[in-house]
């Protein structure tokens, strides 16, 4: 993948133009953050159940990683020339050429830094240095799968130039080079073994030993709760709003106002009409399954509470705003209080906890990790020949 010469022939021979080799970054960062909207709060809920939370350093570097796929395949493959202006490339098949591209290189008067060769090599190995670095970092795997994934990736990055994108093109515009492949490959070799200065407490996915734990209950949790919240419910409402669109085109009611007022009416009660199913089976919002809170307690009969508890969430947000003019003033009112009330409220258990009359908890207290624990301590203490009192204070001191 011959990021940089290539570049400059391919925008020699076409006519698209002078090549702007920001846009694709712009386009892999747009994307991913597209992805990552739609993968935050599935992202949310496997944080607080593999690792107990959300650390702000490993949501950086899976979001990272997401902007880092789509930017191999941006720089890789774009800009995308007109099919009647590409110019046929050949492709290279001599491993180790790049050595005598290097030494041609070295052999030409100016720096060698400046050289397309050593420039194309130095780039090649740069751009998958991340790969390596996120498989170990992120995954926990080592130097063999970096090179085997850096090898595929390449592999299957080459192979979708030389066939002209899978067949779209007549003919490879970039060459196919088994060089690229060998740099490729390195560069996520190396990537793997700069991971190790993390320390390895911070590396891998697997479930820490204190998943199960109870955190103490925040207002900053609270807070991505209701963010959860709000990204899955517009995700849904507009899942059903595309949905209505194309039910009525499929019927041939291609009425543009109809489309209008029926997806927005879908789009407001679907998700509205998910989220209280969902409370009124588990108690909590989809934000607070994420982040594994719990409405708990109170004077108010649950059969009761729920529905409150619904109803001062975003679907009684999203319902107040929905009503015509001036009545969705109620719902600036309602997201006003919102704001406050998280803030001014034990834990931010906000206006939800208020009409429910209920106090936010970590939905894991009392869970099996709790009972699984008492039960180490209570086999710990039966064991252990000591009073009472010299034992009580020992587990104190070693909470």
């Amino acid at each position: 993948m011959r990021i940089l010469t290539e570049s400059l022939h391919l925008h020699a021979h076409c006519q698209t133009g002078r090549v702007d080799r920001i846009t694709p970054g712009i386009i892999a960062v747009f994307v991913g953050a597209v992805a990552g909207f739609a993968l935050f709060v599935p992202f949310v809920a496997a944080s607080y159940r593999r690792r107990g939370g959300l650390r702000f350093g490993r949501l950086v570097l899976w979001a990272s990683a997401l902007v880092y796929f789509w930017a191999i395949w941006a720089y890789t493959l774009l800009p995308l020339p007109e099919a009647d202006s590409i110019r046929c490339v050949g492709s290279n098949l001599d491993l180790f050429e790049l050595v005598n591209d290097i030494g041609g290189a070295l052999g030409r008067p100016g720096p060698a830094l400046t050289d397309p060769a050593v420039l194309q090599l130095l780039l090649n190995v740069l751009l998958f240095m991340p790969l390596g670095f996120f498989i170990r970092v992120l995954a926990g795997r080592g130097i063999l799968v970096a090179l085997a994934v850096g090898l595929g990736v390449s592999a299957l990055i080459e192979t979708t130039q030389l066939t002209g994108v899978w067949g779209l093109y007549s003919c490879a515009y970039r060459v196919f080079d088994v060089d690229d492949m060998l740099t490729n490959t390195t560069g996520a070799v190396l990537g793997s073994l700069l991971a190790l200065f993390v320390p390895a407490r911070h590396r891998g996915s697997g479930k820490s030993a204190d998943a199960a734990e109870p955190r103490p209950v925040t207002r900053g949790r609270r807070a991505l709760a209701m963010l959860c919240d709000i990204i899955a419910f517009s995700l849904v409402s507009a899942t059903a709003g595309v949905a209505t669109q194309l039910v009525l085109e499929a019927v041939g009611r291609g009425d543009l106002v109809l489309e209008a007022e029926l997806s927005s009416i879908l789009g407001t009660l679907v998700p509205a009409g998910l989220w209280l199913v969902v409370i009124l089976a588990s108690g909590r919002s989809v934000g607070d399954l994420a982040v594994q809170l719990r409405y708990r307690g109170g004077p108010v009969p649950t059969w009761l509470a729920r529905p409150l508890r619904w109803a001062g969430g975003i679907s009684g947000y999203v319902l107040l705003g929905a009503l015509p003019t001036p009545w969705s003033l109620a719902g600036l009112l309602f997201g006003l209080a919102t704001f406050v009330l998280l803030f001014t409220t034990s834990a931010g258990r906000g206006l939800p906890g208020i009409l429910s009359g209920m106090s936010l908890t970590d939905a894991r207290e009392g869970s099996s990790g709790d009972q699984s624990r008492n039960s180490r301590a209570a086999t710990t203490s039966a064991s252990t020949p000591t009073s009472s009192v010299g034992w009580s204070t020992g587990a104190k001191n070693g909470e």
